[in-house]
């Protein structure tokens, strides 16, 4: 049985007078421990998908079984529950609070959880912070660390629950060249340990280090593949299509 399983998974945004189509019917499996990369441009979609998934948002219709449970049809707190229990986040500004400190900032979504004291608490974090090579900045506010050490703290922080899924929503975007390439490698780590991970990405580049490409236009998934050469091809060809329109 596949980890996520969408079927004809849609979402209209009602503007008033005008509707939004922002997804369009997806029909998509994800196995438990694959790499995905969700492709595409601006408006393509991808990051109302990544809302679906994440348990962000609610589709307008269609199926979403995450782990053996329908959760398309939950309620907003219902849908609070499904993410902490099973699903990381990181993102591109890397959230952090600015006034804790890099332990504060990774411990803090066990702050809701009942099965964890203050002492088990740090000790969480401080064990997740050693991973991610920040033994040494427990005490660090996110303005006295690097963009590369920021972000390794949302990973942390992204860990800490011990999620069955990381959702990466352009974990890159604010990271040169090198830094980004540890962070790709750490994500490659994680995945080897057996973590599923879900990478949403403009950068072809970047979604190469991911095993799978889903390429998204106008709401609908136009490939699912493991040729990133394809997919770079399908998703510049409907690129130049959209601009010839």
């Amino acid at each position: 049985m596949a980890l996520i399983e969408l079927r004809d998974l849609a979402k209209t945004y009602d503007l008033g007078e005008v509707q939004v189509h922002a997804l369009r019917g997806v029909t998509l499996d994800i196995r438990e421990g694959e790499f995905v990369a969700l492709i595409g441009p601006s408006g393509s979609g991808k990051s109302t998908l990544m809302n679906l998934l994440g348990c962000l948002d609610r589709p307008t219709r269609g199926s979403y079984v995450l782990a053996g449970e329908e959760v398309a049809g939950l309620s907003r707190d219902q849908l609070a529950q499904v993410r902490s229990r099973r699903i990381g986040f990181v993102f591109q500004n890397f959230n952090l609070l600015a006034r804790t400190s890099a332990l504060e900032n990774v411990e803090t979504p066990l702050l809701y959880s009942k099965a964890f004291g203050r002492s088990d608490r740090r000790a969480r974090a401080a064990e997740l912070l050693d991973r991610v090579g920040l033994g040494d900045r427990h005490d660090h506010h996110p303005n006295q660390l690097s963009g590369g050490q920021q972000q390794r703290v949302a990973i942390a922080r992204a860990l800490v629950n011990k999620p069955a899924i990381l959702l990466c929503d352009e974990p890159t975007g604010n990271l040169d060249t090198r830094t980004s390439r540890e962070v790709m490698n750490f994500f490659r780590s994680l995945n080897a340990d057996g973590l599923t991970v879900i990478l949403v990405t403009h950068d072809l580049e970047v979604a190469r280090r991911a095993d799978r490409a889903l390429v998204l236009i106008d709401g609908g998934v136009v490939a699912d593949t493991t040729d990133f050469d394809q997919a770079a091809e399908m998703l510049h060809r409907r690129v130049l299509d959209g601009d010839d329109a």
